[in-house]
């Protein structure tokens, strides 16, 4: 289920390359790869699950409310990360020719679908 999910999102999305479902914790849960991505997922998100814990631990010290997108932008890509649950999150990968907009969208549009998967 989680996989269909994934699949939609990056498909629907120009640009985009990747995604994959993870806990905060660094375990992958799923992940979806478009045929030509030569990246390994899982370790985009475990290297970024680290840095998402200590963005959500500043918000929650700041007490500016809890953490629900973080985008980041290198040379190549935007990797955009959206907080599903407090254990869970998903990150899509695009190209930086990719509709960041679009991606956007379809990680709100999908999120409710794949919180409900995690229960």
């Amino acid at each position: 289920m989680f996989k269909d999910i994934l699949e939609r999102i990056v498909s629907h999305c120009s640009g985009g390359v990747g995604a994959v479902l993870m806990g905060y914790d660094g375990i992958g849960i799923e992940q979806y790869s478009a045929e030509e991505n030569l990246l390994d997922l899982n370790l985009v998100g475990i290297e970024y699950s680290n840095v998402t814990k200590e963005i959500r631990n500043a918000a929650e010290v700041l007490k500016v409310g809890e953490l629900e997108e973080v985008a980041i932008k290198t040379e190549r890509y935007y990797v955009i990360i959206h907080s599903l649950t407090e254990e869970y999150f998903v990150a899509l990968m695009l190209e930086r020719t990719g509709n960041y907009g679009q991606g956007r969208y379809l990680l709100m549009r999908e999120a409710p679908e794949l919180r409900q998967a995690l229960v």
